[in-house]
């Protein structure tokens, strides 16, 4: 009897483990505190959309954006309850304060003023606008969490800071405290069935409403090279195992505006890989801006150790049910990737 239990369990044994990991810009932050925590309860059609492109993707883990972050956790609670109500059960969860509206009390953004939203951070209306979160079906290591939010921009190897007319922008003092990431930039340990895996997320600063100093340009192109130091390890510790990358860069490698160099760098980094998933058009624009048009800005990026089995940008044949809850849901588009470890 032995025995036949041993063959019949073999094969299974045998079999690789998949992980669906996602990114969604979900763009729910609102203007004031406390008012995505409402619209969540009073059950707003965009929170709806938002739950019902989720499920419809189904991810094992997933990193979002624009998920406004409170000191109770109440709204991403609330979240995630209104997703196990709907069949898609995240028992672990990372967040933490973001650096938007996180008080500076100098003119960081050279209006002349403080205490403006430009004046934090990051930028943000109030405490926690617009910050992150990692949901997952697997555990979160949260005791190994490398959170580089706090990373001063000045300290990044090979900072590119702003300068205008020869003098630091907006002044010495500003860049002495600025810290480089404009929401957050984590790297969350995951204990999947196979083992851990890092996942690295942030959401960079979008390259415009700037001006001649191209603060915001500057900004983003060094929070997207910051993922290339951590993987050479000349920031933080370089991950041991598998990993993936997942968030919003802000940025397109051949359109749009911004410095191209740290995005382009990255998606052909020889430690990743970019299996350039597409819409079921076969586009690569994972988002839609008025100014701009189609852009691809999000990005599942799996280290080398990976097989890539599928990946997608969920964004559905025009007329279909799937496609109205995207649209509603946000502007940018979820992007998942499924991967496989032998």
């Amino acid at each position: 009897m032995i025995r036949i239990l041993f063959l019949l369990v073999l094969p299974l044994m045998a079999q690789a483990e998949t992980v669906r990991v996602a990114t969604f810009n979900t763009e729910l932050s609102r203007d004031g505190p406390g008012l995505l925590l409402r619209d969540i309860r009073r059950g707003d059609a965009q929170v709806q959309a938002v739950v019902q492109v989720l499920t419809a993707v189904n991810p094992d883990i997933v990193a979002l954006q624009g998920v406004d972050w409170d000191f109770g956790g109440e709204t991403l609670a609330a979240l995630t309850e209104q997703l196990r109500e709907a069949g898609l059960d995240y028992p672990h969860q990372f967040a933490a304060r973001p650096n938007s509206d996180l008080e500076t009390g100098l003119d960081m953004d050279g209006d002349g003023r403080t205490h403006g939203p430009g004046d934090a951070q990051g930028w943000g209306k109030y405490t926690g606008h617009g910050g992150m979160a990692v949901l997952s079906r697997y555990p979160i290591n949260q005791d190994e969490v490398q959170d580089f939010s706090p990373l001063l921009w000045r300290d990044l190897p090979d900072a590119q800071l702003p300068v205008l007319d020869g003098q630091l922008y907006p002044s010495e003092d500003a860049q002495m405290v600025q810290r480089l990431p404009s929401v957050a930039q984590w790297v969350v340990p995951v204990d999947t069935p196979f083992g851990p895996v890092d996942l690295m997320t942030f959401h960079a600063a979008p390259p415009v409403f700037d001006g001649p100093e191209d603060r915001n340009g500057l900004r983003n192109h060094d929070e997207i090279q910051v993922w290339s130091h951590v993987l050479e390890g000349r920031l933080g510790s370089a991950p041991k195992g598998p990993y993936v990358i997942a968030g919003d860069a802000n940025q397109d490698p051949t359109r749009g505006e911004g410095r191209k160099q740290a995005i382009k760098a990255l998606l052909s980094h020889p430690l990743l890989q970019d299996p350039q998933p597409r819409d079921a058009t076969g586009d690569l624009a994972t988002v839609t801006w008025k100014a701009t048009g189609d852009m691809r800005v999000d990005y599942v990026l799996p280290s080398a150790h990976w097989t890539v089995r599928d990946c997608g940008v969920y964004w559905p044949d025009t007329g279909t049910e799937g496609r109205t809850a995207a649209q509603t849901a946000s502007r940018h588009r979820l992007v998942r990737v499924d991967l496989e470890l032998e």
